[in-house]
């Protein structure tokens, strides 16, 4: 039989059964009651006697030695199983884990952090427990199974106005005549190289000139966010930009733009409160749409998917196209 004890900050569950004890707590009667109905019946059944006897930071650690390692996004993805292992479900035995610790977690996610974010989180631990089931054996299914995924936020139409852009390259001290010297005359650069390519920032980081065709006017990505590579065709304006970067090109490097993403990533920020717009909800990314929808009155759309990489045109139209309808009412006249 479970044995239920109130206490300040909820209710705890114990059970023992054919020689088994198991106890978790939770925030509601109601919680606790439910737990302990299924792992009764788990017991009874047998269903826990083959998971191993761990913790699920043991079982991170193994994914992230076994899998996550395999994987281009091992740094960040490393970062976000530290995070979860380090938190209290982390020290929760597998054969006591279940989807009412998994709810508590989202719960306390979705206070913290933003929903894009707990998606993310979300799908890296859905693997993690996808391979726990599938792989190992450990589990009979996984937890998330049966618990609301967070509902996906709205898709971004943040476009940048030119004003926008004119006061980053102001502050940045950018101009197209002088030689990029400094970090923030390249992260200006940088900003409108992907205004010109619609490339990711992470992409304009890693261009290196080995993969620059200058007389055919093109930059092959060897490697890209989905994992395919792709040519990417230069305006007048991005080759007058990768000839300013040839300016200060060194033997030291072989990158064009001589950035890291952490580098690009954080002058950007400080370029947009040098220039008053650090509350203005602008994302360096938000680049790409701009320069998909300024590119989709110059190319088909097929052409456009091709440059910008989307495999799923879908995505392509609802997430990063998106035209000024008074534009639009331009065309039709």
């Amino acid at each position: 039989m479970a044995t239920l004890t109130k206490r300040n900050n909820g209710w705890r569950v114990q059970i023992r059964r054919k020689g088994i004890s198991r106890s978790a707590q939770f925030r509601t009667k109601a919680e606790a009651q439910a737990w302990a109905l299924e792992m009764e019946s788990k017991i009874f059944n047998g269903d826990l006697n083959h998971i191993p006897n761990i913790t699920f930071s043991d079982l991170i650690d193994k994914y992230i030695k076994e899998i996550s390692i395999t994987k281009r996004s091992y740094k960040n993805e490393v970062i976000r199983l530290t995070r979860l292992s380090n938190r209290k479900i982390g020290q929760i035995n597998l054969r006591d884990l279940d989807e009412y610790h998994f709810q508590q977690w989202k719960e306390e996610r979705q206070k913290e952090v933003s929903i894009a974010t707990v998606l993310r989180e979300w799908n890296t631990l859905s693997h993690l427990l996808n391979t726990a089931v599938t792989e190992w054996k450990y589990l009979k299914e996984n937890p998330l199974k049966n618990l609301k995924r967070p509902s996906q936020p709205p898709e971004r139409t943040r476009r940048l106005s030119e004003e926008e852009i004119n006061r980053i390259l102001f502050v940045a001290d950018y101009n197209k005549q002088q030689i990029p010297t400094t970090i923030q005359n390249r992260v200006a650069a940088a900003m409108l190289f992907a205004l010109e390519t619609a490339m990711r920032a992470g992409e304009i980081c890693n261009a290196k000139w080995q993969d620059l065709k200058m007389d055919k006017r093109l930059l092959h990505l060897p490697q890209t966010k989905n994992g395919h590579p792709r040519d990417i065709p230069l305006s007048l304006i991005a080759m007058e930009i990768i000839q300013q970067m040839e300016k200060i090109k060194t033997d030291d490097t072989d990158l064009i733009f001589q950035l890291k993403p952490a580098q690009l990533d954080a002058n950007f920020r400080k370029l947009k409160a040098k220039a008053a717009l650090d509350n203005a909800n602008l994302h360096f990314h938000d680049t790409r749409r701009e320069a998909l929808t300024r590119l989709a009155k110059k190319v088909d759309v097929m052409t456009l998917a091709k440059i910008s990489g989307h495999r799923d045109i879908k995505i392509l139209l609802n997430t990063y196209y998106a035209p000024n309808m008074v534009d639009v009412v331009k065309l039709l006249d």
